[in-house]
């Protein structure tokens, strides 16, 4: 008798960053548990080639639903990314619960839709959810410490008046390590503007899930994970159920044609550090200056993805993932013929997780975007942290001072990281003594993510757990 599949529908924010983690937890559900799942994509507007190039490399079980794109013509030029992904959700929801209602009617494989899934800027759509008698679940694609200050975002924003960057005293939350104010992630950090006020309302809605969903694991935040299970306020249950990362890099159906990979094919063993800031990160001129000068000052080997400079934007590449210029125009003049010998710079784009996955690459200079970080954690790659945006501040505390796994930059009162300090902290990370714990503790989380997804690992047993509750039909 032929097993009739479990169907649930998965809602990602625009951005590659919320929806490979998304997309790669929907295909463990997929080839572990047998579900079909369908992807509602909302639109702002932005180029989806990306997208649609990766969506086409996953399983046939996993079926789009493209939106319409929304329109932000109402908006200021300088409208916070936060704000933006937040109002393409909201702007979409009648579109989504037609989706959703489609999907109902249409019983594919004559099985009804059971869940919604979303992530952090999902949370208005629960109540489509419980409209057309599905459960709802959140995956939360960040630290157990970032759910933890949003869960507390309320109450935190009951008690103190001032800025966040502004207090005096590190805020303590439950089985975390203490955190600066300024540390919190950058769209509650301007307490009067719309992204904060938006997220605000949307952290109110999580305690209305029936289950979330983190991706992390125990043995990675076993502080944080504990005491969320154990918040007797919040009743959702909690899923550690990482690390999810992509297993290929986005453009390996394209041919590399950077060289990068032939290039380090012939490097020594664990030699070379990568350079790079993610794909929506951009650097000021200045700073690309320094990169460039403390990098040849270190006399390591290294592979320097780089990208055209933004003065004033630390995230300029969020939404148009493109340089506009060639970016090989913005290194330091002479650089790249003296440092041939060493180093490699690539324009724009590499694989990030062949380049981590291979035997020369010794170390990683990261944004420290989650992704990233479970990436660099899986391959077994130390780090130096050079938090960007978003919530990186946030995961780059939890690498330096909870799990020692990372060396940190410190920026000066300008907010420029200089180039001997680049040059020592990259010297340390490949062959210094500074860098032999960072390097050891990687070695040991390592070890600890592929024992989470073995047979009786902690987040094999989460995801069973959840995928048994997804299944099932809720009584009308």
């Amino acid at each position: 008798m032929e097993t009739i599949q479990s169907h649930i529908a998965f809602l990602p924010s625009p951005g590659m960053g919320h929806l490979i983690p998304l997309t790669e937890f929907a295909k463990r559900l997929v080839l572990h548990h047998n579900f079909l799942v369908t992807l509602i994509l909302p639109s702002d507007g932005s180029p989806m080639s990306a997208q649609k190039s990766y969506l086409q490399s996953l399983p046939a079980t996993i079926t789009p639903i493209y939106l319409p794109s929304v329109s932000f013509d109402d908006l200021p030029e300088d409208t916070r990314v936060e704000t933006r992904i937040a109002l393409t959700i909201s702007r979409s929801l009648p579109a989504i619960h037609d989706a959703l209602f489609q999907l109902l009617i249409t019983k594919p494989c004559s099985r009804p839709i059971s869940a919604l899934v979303v992530d952090l800027f999902g949370s208005n759509a629960f109540r489509l959810a419980r409209d057309l008698n599905m459960s709802s679940y959140m995956f939360f694609t960040s630290t157990a410490m970032s759910f933890s200050l949003l869960v507390h975002l309320p109450k935190l924003d009951q008690t103190y008046t001032c800025e966040y960057r502004d207090l005096t005293e590190a805020v303590v939350l439950p089985g975390c390590v203490p955190l600066l104010g300024k540390d919190f992630l950058d769209a509650i950090q301007e307490r009067k503007n719309d992204a904060y006020n938006l997220l605000l309302e949307l952290c109110k809605e999580y305690g209305s899930a029936d289950g979330i969903l983190i991706n992390s694991f125990v043995e990675l935040e076993f502080g944080a994970l504990k005491a969320l299970k154990e918040e007797g306020w919040f009743k959702p249950p909690i899923y550690p159920v990482g690390p999810l990362i992509q297993t290929r890099s986005i453009n390996e159906v394209v041919p590399e044609s950077s060289g990068c990979l032939e290039w380090l094919n012939n490097q020594p063993t664990k030699s070379v550090l990568f350079v790079c800031l993610g794909s929506g990160g951009t650097l000021s001129q200045e700073q690309i200056n320094e990169m460039a000068f403390g990098l040849e000052m270190s006399e390591q080997r290294f592979l320097w993805i780089v990208r055209s400079p933004h003065q004033t934007a630390a995230n300029a590449a969020f939404f148009t993932n493109k340089s506009v210029n060639n970016p090989l125009n913005f290194v330091p003049k002479g650089f790249l013929k003296r440092t041939k010998e060493k180093g490699l710079v690539v324009p724009s784009w590499a694989p990030q997780i062949q380049v981590l996955s291979h035997g020369s690459t010794g170390g990683f200079v990261s944004h420290c975007g989650w992704n990233s970080v479970l990436e660099s954690i899986v391959h077994g790659v130390p780090l130096i942290a050079w938090p960007l945006y978003a919530e990186q501040k946030m995961n780059a505390v939890v690498l330096t001072e909870d799990l020692k796994a990372a060396l940190k930059v410190k920026a000066d009162k300008i907010g420029l990281v200089g180039r001997e300090q680049i040059a020592k902290l990259a010297k340390d990370l490949i062959q210094g003594d500074e860098g032999k714990d960072v390097r050891d503790k990687m070695k040991q989380l390592k070890d600890a993510a592929a024992r989470a997804f073995e047979l009786d690992g902690s987040s094999s047993i989460s995801l069973a757990q959840v995928a048994q509750k997804m299944s099932v039909l809720k009584s009308k």
